[in-house]
């Protein structure tokens, strides 16, 4: 399979000779003969193509074409950058995934974080950028680096299996996603715990926001939780993280996929450029965040509720000062702040919140901060599918492989 940009005979179709762009199996006179009428693939420049109206092809090697028209990088290309991106992408957001956290572990009321603009500017003339905006970077990369290695790895593995089996692109799409983030969750939610943490203490012994955490750095506060709360505290809120990010990774690939092979036919060219690169990857994040907004709102209000039904009061344990009562995701930060006096859903199920949601505030309950999730979701994804479209491109040239065919059959 095609490996990256670097010359076109790399992106032949399927059912194709990427020398001659006749049928597979078709004779040099029916080539001449065609040389004339057919002007199915004409280059534009070096490893692009030019998709123009021709003879008719057959279903089977359309379906090829699609195949091949989304390129398949080779996994090590395809982990390596998306690695980088994803966690490049999350370091970029990670002031405003700060202020959001911030605003909805505020215990004050009226909230001391109110506006995005103004927590930011208190946040920043209080504590600074290291301790304050940029605390929990550290958890965070942590975190993101491998999650985002593994996600794309097992998301480019899954993709071409289904796909390879005949399986309905957009299903598969789906389905990979789905896959990708369950893979990647082992590892982005204990690096969470600690980042959530961290992010809310903002400086060891801070007098400007009492966050109940008083941790003095990523190790002290990894340390502390195992000690006192056990190493199964460091997978809290595991369930309903899943219940959110699956179906939101699922859904941002799946209309990735589609608005990039959408962009490659109005564009009639491999490359689709700079502006359309930003533009998929941020409106299939931005779109997959608005559609998933009622998990994201169910799940704050499971994490804000002080008693959950099967945690009794008597199990409560009376020397755990820091409670994890936060159920966190590297996918977004829940942009969803609860009013003051909202109904508690007294449930720790996702689906019967959802309905107690709805029957008592009815669907723009569901929707509570649709507003800034669509934001953070259209800007980081935009920012991380670019990255690691950028950065395929980049690592044909510095990581050539000799033998891409084999490598992408492992």
């Amino acid at each position: 399979m095609s490996e990256g940009l670097s010359s076109s005979e790399q992106f032949p179709l399927a059912g194709f000779n990427s020398a001659t762009a006749k049928p597979d199996g078709a004779t040099t006179s029916d080539s001449t003969a065609a040389a004339g009428r057919d002007t199915a693939l004409e280059p534009r420049h070096a490893g692009h193509f030019s998709i123009a109206s021709s003879d008719s092809l057959s279903v089977h090697a359309m379906q090829g074409q699609d195949v091949e028209a989304e390129g398949r990088p080779p996994y090590i290309h395809a982990m390596i950058a998306g690695g980088l991106g994803g966690s490049t992408g999350d370091m970029l957001m990670h002031s405003l995934d700060t202020v959001k956290t911030r605003q909805q572990g505020d215990p004050h009321f009226p909230p001391k974080y109110s506006s995005l603009g103004r927590s930011y500017h208190t946040i920043w003339r209080q504590e600074g950028i290291a301790r304050g905006l940029y605390g929990g970077w550290l958890p965070a990369l942590s975190g993101s680096f491998p999650g985002t290695l593994m996600f794309f790895g097992t998301y480019e593995w899954s993709k071409r299996f289904l796909i390879d089996h005949g399986l309905n692109h957009h299903l598969a799409y789906l389905s990979a996603g789905f896959l990708g983030d369950l893979a990647a969750s082992i590892v982005y939610v204990p690096s969470e715990v600690l980042k959530t943490r961290l992010q809310l203490q903002g400086r060891y012994n801070n007098p400007h926001f009492v966050s109940g955490y008083n941790y003095r750095g990523t190790l002290d506060a990894a340390r502390t939780i195992i000690r006192t709360e056990g190493t199964s505290a460091l997978f809290h809120g595991y369930k309903a993280t899943l219940y959110r990010d699956l179906p939101f990774s699922a859904l941002q690939f799946m209309f990735w996929e589609q608005f990039q092979a959408w962009s490659r036919v109005y564009k009639q060219s491999r490359d689709i450029g700079v502006p359309l690169e930003l533009l998929t990857g941020a409106a299939a994040g931005g779109l997959a965040g608005v559609i998933t907004c009622p998990l994201d709102v169910v799940k704050t209000r499971l994490q804000t509720q002080v008693n959950i039904p099967s945690e009794p009061e008597h199990s409560h344990r009376p020397k755990d000062p820091n409670p994890q009562k936060r159920l966190i995701s590297t996918s977004s930060p829940s942009t969803h702040r609860p009013r003051p006096g909202a109904i508690a859903l007294k449930t720790s199920s996702v689906f019967t919140g959802l309905r107690v949601i709805y029957h008592t505030e009815g669907m723009s309950g569901w929707f509570r901060g649709v507003g800034p999730r669509g934001v953070w979701t259209f800007i980081q994804s935009g920012c991380m599918l670019f990255l690691y479209q950028r950065l395929l491109h980049k690592l044909e040239v510095w990581m050539p492989l000799e033998n891409p065919e084999n490598e992408a059959a492992l």
